[in-house]
């Protein structure tokens, strides 16, 4: 790397500090690599630079690819794309990849190369040979002063027929874009991160502006584009780049000094040009207030807007270098002073409902956590919301163990209303920790929330221990928790999500190599046997290392392996190679439905189809003889909406402190089936000689059970049901209608109290549910979906052997056949029917 440089510096005659450089990413300089929210260089890949801005290209290695979801599927690997775009020394890569002319599937190398004088070059080739005739090459060039890349395709016909191909670049994952007199750009995700991207064709390098997308190539001909790809602190920045890279003289600087009525300048907000019915291109305010980029001469209309001011809305006139300066309006904002009973910091989230004719706020995305649609989700009990003026009810929120803090307030334009208390944790959960082994942030790639803002999310649902689970990538979100100061609120443990089109699985613990592929993660099979066994011992024997199945296919996976709509028992002895299985994913329960499938609308909104249930066929299956633990986890994928706290798994541990958890300790007492799954309330289950969850006990047939619910303020239950053998035996149905008692203070919420004496005649497992049939979460998650799930816990079963011969399962399938895979509406129907 030494010698490239040196030599390109000698090549410009030494004129910058930083001059255009290339090399290949080795163990010695990984550091070298940018970084940011969607950064995904690895060893052998290549890093172009130069005083402006920082490039990854990625190797021609096995299995390349950013991430799973870019893209997914056998020959969909993406060498010698560019995976990174950041401006230099800001580590803000905010692209997850970009393929020129849709780039995919095998290459024959990626390589540096020979570029003109002062530039260099990394180029991908896919000879004809390769290319079903088809040859293909891209260059990438890069030159001291540019912010931006400029990106060569060249296709060579060499076969003896014409040849039709595509030459649509693509990019993901990009939600907000738009484009502007034929410059595509794209926002960050996340808009106060400050960086957008743009390109557009350029006729530089000897390449054609091409007229359609779809092209035809003769036989013996070829054919060159080029597009130029910008990266700035917005996409209006972006934009400005590409239209002055194509047209030096038709562009002007556009200065925007954003300040308050004391001068102070406004770093948050944006302003945003339109033309026409166009999408309006963002741009953002830098430390200074200052907003800057070059613009196309013409009209336009500049919209100046921050959350919790009043937004400016003006003509733009640009023919010639502009200075615009503007006073907004006093900001609107509520401040918060939230601790624990002790006074202590806490993280917590906030969500508000507008009253009075006052509009529902908008904070920003769903994937971040400060500020998501009406929430805002805190590391920490002080912080500060910028809110539009009006009249809220403000509701404080630290998980389900602890009361909810309301507050209406009336905040009154360029105001600021003050909301302070303290959380009070009204249930008792000492002796157990709130686990959620299955969630996910943007290194998975099928969604981009930032890892931060999951853990932040993690942190104010009250989860305690949360293993890493990445989709395909091995990965540690521990660095992040003690950035963000939450060690002692949340652990966590290196693992995966292996993915595939099949079952998935969760694994803890791995090692992660961040200098590999998926950071050394294995290759999902579509045998689901194979995976369970190759995570059993990967990286080495592991005793203590947990695997369970997600979200799964009950019927494929244990009843109906080959799909051919009869019973074959599944895979075989796929169960023993489990520790668990989600009966719970996000979803509200349907543990007590009575049957193993319903019927509801087609997701295409079209028509009907049959709905499984997860949990029923779990209690079927049980009873003839398969031992895999439930689990109950939120697989979030988002913050607000797909985000923490729709279940999760409670399990025993010597330490409530989380800095003292010990996952070893976790996955043993989880592997026994020590477990209650939960959306909300605390159960606690034993038997008179103390058996858990999980556990075996000898009786005569008369078993103690007690019982006890606890609830936060927010929620209740109002029905209590054991289940014998998976069936709701109605001497032990308790409901708050008609044993008003037993629900202690049940206007107040707080839950059930019993010891219920079992008269068992046969070997059976034990499932206590409660619930609040027809309740909701809503108190606590606000207009969030997880705020439609009925409040819901059971535990995982206790065995009881009435024969003292060792239990035995009753082969009891609940009054339905074990439901094969591909089951008719009609048929289901006819089946509920009887």
């Amino acid at each position: 790397m030494k010698l490239v440089t040196a030599f390109l510096t000698l090549a410009l005659g030494g004129a910058s500090l930083f001059s255009a450089e290339v090399f290949e990413i080795g163990d010695s300089h990984f550091s070298e690599l940018p970084r940011g929210k969607e950064a995904d260089g690895i060893v052998g890949d290549f890093v172009l630079r130069n005083d402006k801005i920082e490039i990854v290209i990625s190797g021609n290695l096995p299995l390349r690819r950013p991430n799973m979801s870019a893209f997914y599927g056998d020959g969909n690997e993406t060498p010698g794309c560019l995976y990174d775009l950041t401006l230099r020394d800001a580590n803000n890569d905010q692209i997850t990849i970009f393929t020129p002319c849709g780039q995919r599937g095998p290459v024959n190398y990626v390589k540096i190369a020979d570029a003109p004088e002062g530039q260099v070059a990394v180029e991908t080739v896919v000879t004809a040979a390769k290319g079903n005739g088809l040859g293909k090459t891209h260059r990438y060039f890069l030159k001291d002063g540019w912010q931006g890349v400029l990106i060569v395709s060249e296709f060579r016909n060499e076969s003896e027929e014409e040849k039709e191909f595509s030459l649509s670049d693509g990019w993901t994952q990009m939600r907000s874009k738009g484009s502007f007199k034929g410059i595509q750009w794209a926002d960050s995700i996340d808009p106060s991160h400050k960086c957008g991207y743009a390109f557009a064709w350029v006729d530089e390098e000897g390449a054609t502006i091409p007229k359609s997308a779809k092209m035809k190539l003769a036989p013996g001909k070829s054919l060159k584009v080029a597009r130029f790809l910008a990266v700035g602190t917005s996409p209006a920045q972006a934009v400005g780049i590409v239209e002055e890279r194509r047209n030096p003289d038709g562009v002007s600087s556009v200065t925007l000094m954003m300040k308050d009525s004391e001068g102070t300048p406004v770093t948050s907000g944006r302003a945003t040009v339109q033309f026409g019915d166009s999408t309006p291109t963002p741009a953002y305010p830098d430390e200074t207030g200052r907003v800057s980029f070059l613009w196309s001469k013409g009209s336009y209309d500049l919209s100046i807007e921050d959350i919790g001011r009043e937004t400016v809305a003006k003509p733009l006139e640009v023919n010639g270098d502009i200075v615009l300066e503007e006073t907004l309006s006093p900001l609107s904002q509520v401040t918060f002073a939230i601790t624990a009973e002790d006074g202590s910091d806490i993280p917590c989230k906030v969500h508000f409902t507008p009253m009075k004719g006052t509009q529902k706020p908008n904070l920003g995305p769903t994937d971040r956590a400060h500020g998501c649609v009406d929430q805002w989700h805190s590391e920490t009990g002080k912080f500060i919301v910028p809110l539009p003026a009006g009249e809220y009810r403000v509701t404080v929120v630290r998980g389900p163990e602890y009361d909810t803090l309301t507050k209406d307030i009336v905040l009154a334009p360029g105001g600021t209303a003050k909301v302070a208390g303290k959380l009070i944790r009204s249930v008792n959960t000492n002796g157990w920790v709130s686990c959620d082994f299955h969630n996910h942030s943007t290194p998975s790639g099928d969604n981009t929330c930032g890892t931060d803002d999951r853990l932040i999310n993690l942190a104010v649902e009250h989860i305690e221990f949360a293993p890493t689970t990445e989709h395909n990538r091995l990965y540690d979100w521990e660095p992040h928790i003690a950035k963000l100061g939450l060690k002692k609120f949340l652990a966590t443990v290196p693992g995966m999500e292996l993915t595939g089109r099949g079952a998935h699985f969760n694994t803890f613990p791995l090692k992660p190599d961040p200098k590999k592929q998926d950071g050394g993660a294995p290759v999902w099979q579509k045998d689901p046997r194979l995976n369970a066994i190759v995570l059993r011992n990967y990286q080495g024997e592991e005793a203590d290392r947990w695997v369970h199945v997600n979200h799964p296919d009950m019927s494929e996976n244990f009843i109906d392996w080959n799909r051919d709509g009869r019973a074959d028992g599944g895979y075989a002895y796929f169960g023993g190679l489990l520790d668990g299985l989600e009966t719970q994913n996000y979803r509200g329960s349907n543990i007590l439905e009575g049957a193993p499938f319903s019927i509801g609308k087609a997701r295409t909104g079209l028509g009907k189809q049959v709905n499984y249930h997860r949990e029923f066929i779990w209690l079927q299956l049980l009873n003839q003889g398969l031992k895999v633990w439930g689990i109950g986890v939120a697989d979030a994928h988002h913050v607000y909406g797909n985000g923490v706290g729709s279940w999760r798994t409670y399990i025993p541990s010597p330490t409530d402190d989380p800095e003292e958890i010990d996952w070893r300790e976790i996955s043993r007492r989880a592997k026994a089936g020590n477990m209650i799954l939960s959306s909300g309330p605390f159960l606690k289950v034993q038997t008179g000689n103390g058996t858990i969850a999980g556990g075996y006990e000898r009786s005569t047939g008369k078993t103690m059970l007690k019982v006890k619910v606890s609830c936060a303020n927010w929620y209740r239950i109002n029905r209590v049901q054991v289940l014998i053998n998976g069936r709701q035996d109605p001497r032990y149905n308790y409901t708050l209608e008609k044993h008003s008692d037993l629900f202690a203070r049940a206007d107040q919420n707080s839950g059930f109290e019993k010891t219920v004496e079992l008269d068992l005649s046969e070997d059976s497992h034990i499932i206590v549910v409660a619930i609040g049939e027809k309740e909701s979460l809503q108190r606590g998650f606000g207009t969030s979906s997880q705020a439609s799930i009925e409040p819901c816990a059971y535990n995982n079963p206790i065995f009881i052997d009435v024969d003292g011969n060792g239990f035995q399962p009753n082969g009891d399938t609940l009054g339905y056949e074990l439901p094969v895979v591909g089951l008719s509406v009609d048929k289901v129907e006819a089946m509920l029917g009887q």
